[in-house]
C-alpha cells in the first residue's frame, strides 16, 4: 500500500487535517499553488499534507510544494473507504455462518465433558449471563424471552445498548425474537428506545399485567429459568418434554399480553388490567411488597394506585378499603369475579 493509502487508514478522527496543515495549504494556494517550504517549524505540516496527497513535493526540489485539487482527493478517499467499509461489513455478516460448524463442535464438546443432564443448575450471575449470552449468540431460528420488571436504572443504559446491538445482529441473521415485559417497561425511556429499534427491525414485544417468571427459550431446544429461593442460580433445561411445556407456558403468556411498540402512551386497557390484578391480590391478602414485585412495579407506584382505590371506594383506611373491596368483589367496576384458581401463583 502506498504512503497515501496508509494515511487514509490512520485518519479516523473528526479533524481529518490538522490546523497547522490547513494553514500551510492555504499559504501555498495564496502563493499561486506553489511555494518553497523551508521553515523547520512547518516540516510536520508539510509531511502531513504530502502523505494525504494535498501537496506534491517537487522532483529534485523537496522543499518546493505544489497544491493539488482537494475535490479529487476527497472523491478518491471516499471511494476507497466505501470499498473498505463494504468489505468489512461483508466479513462481519459472514462470520456467524463461517463459525457455525465450529460452534456445533464446541457445543457437542461442552455437553460431552460438562454433562449437566437434561437439567443443569448453574450458580453465579456472571457464569449464568455468559452461558445465556453464548446460547443466544448461537441461536439459529428463535429466541423467546419473558422478562419481569422492565424499568431500567441509569446505570443499566450501557447494558441495554449492548443488548440492542446483539439482538439486532440476531434479527439480521433471520432469527425470530419475541419478548414479554411487565407494563412498567412502558415507563422506562431506555427500554422504550430499545423496543422501538427492535420492533422496527422485525422483533415483537408485548407487556403482560400479571405475575410471571423470567424465562429464556432458545431454538425450542434449551430453556433457562430461575431457581426459586436463590437469586444467583438458574436451571438450564434441555429435556424435550420440559422445554415443550415451558414453550407452551410462554405462548399462553404471549396470547394474554398487549403489543408494545415503544410508544410513550400507555393504552388504557393495560392500566385497567394491571389495576384489576392489584385489586385481586389485595383481596387475597397478599402483601404490598410482593404485589409490587409480582407486577414489576415499584412500591411507590403501587401506593399511588392504592390511593386511587381509596378515593374510588371512599375509604379512609386500608382495612376499610379491603372490606369494601371484598363486598364489591363480584360486581366491581374492574370486573373482578370468582373465576376459579389463578393458574399463575404470585411469588
Amino acid at each position: 500500500m502506498s504512503s497515501t493509502g496508509g494515511a487514509e487508514v490512520e485518519k479516523e478522527h473528526a479533524d481529518f487535517v490538522s490546523a497547522e496543515a490547513k494553514s500551510l495549504y492555504l499559504r501555498v494556494v495564496a502563493a499561486g499553488g506553489s511555494l518553497e517550504v523551508d521553515d523547520p517549524a512547518l516540516v510536520g505540516a508539510r509531511t502531513e499534507l504530502a502523505e494525504l496527497g494535498l501537496l506534491v513535493l517537487g522532483q529534485g526540489k523537496p522543499l518546493t510544494a505544489v497544491a493539488t485539487d482537494p475535490n479529487r482527493l476527497a472523491g478518491r478517499l471516499s471511494t476507497s473507504w466505501q470499498k473498505q467499509a463494504l468489505s468489512l461489513l461483508t466479513q462481519a455478516v459472514s462470520i456467524p455462518t463461517a463459525f457455525q460448524d465450529l460452534n456445533h463442535a464446541y457445543q457437542a464438546l461442552d455437553q460431552q465433558f460438562h454433562p449437566g443432564g437434561p437439567v443443569e443448575h448453574i450458580h453465579g450471575l456472571v457464569e449464568i449471563n455468559q452461558r445465556v449470552g453464548t446460547l443466544i449468540d448461537s441461536a439459529e431460528h428463535e429466541v423467546l424471552t419473558a422478562q419481569p420488571g422492565g424499568s431500567r436504572r441509569q446505570s443499566q443504559i450501557q447494558a441495554v445498548s449492548e443488548a440492542l446491538e446483539g439482538d439486532l445482529s440476531l434479527i439480521r441473521r433471520g432469527v425470530s425474537r419475541r419478548i414479554v415485559y411487565h407494563p412498567s417497561a412502558r415507563y422506562s425511556a431506555p427500554t422504550r428506545q430499545y423496543v422501538e429499534r427492535m420492533t422496527v427491525a422485525g422483533a415483537e414485544v408485548r407487556t403482560l399485567e400479571e405475575p410471571f417468571t423470567r424465562l429464556f427459550i432458545i431454538d425450542r431446544r434449551v430453556a433457562v429459568i430461575p431457581v426459586r429461593g436463590d437469586t444467583e442460580k438458574a436451571a438450564f433445561v434441555s429435556d424435550e418434554a420440559i422445554v415443550a411445556y415451558l414453550l407452551d407456558s410462554f405462548e399462553q403468556l404471549w396470547e394474554r399480553s398487549s403489543p408494545f411498540l415503544g410508544a410513550t402512551e400507555v393504552p388504557p386497557e393495560v392500566i385497567s388490567r394491571m389495576r384489576t390484578n392489584i385489586l385481586r391480590m389485595m383481596i387475597q391478602g397478599i402483601g404490598h411488597r410482593v404485589i409490587a414485585r409480582n407486577l414489576g412495579i415499584s412500591e411507590r407506584t403501587l401506593a399511588r394506585h392504592i390511593a386511587d382505590f381509596r378515593e374510588e371506594y371512599s375509604s379512609e383506611t386500608l382495612f376499610q378499603l379491603g372490606w369494601r373491596m371484598a363486598l364489591n368483589a363480584s360486581g366491581s367496576p374492574y370486573g373482578i369475579e370468582d373465576e376459579g384458581e389463578n393458574p399463575i401463583k404470585p411469588e
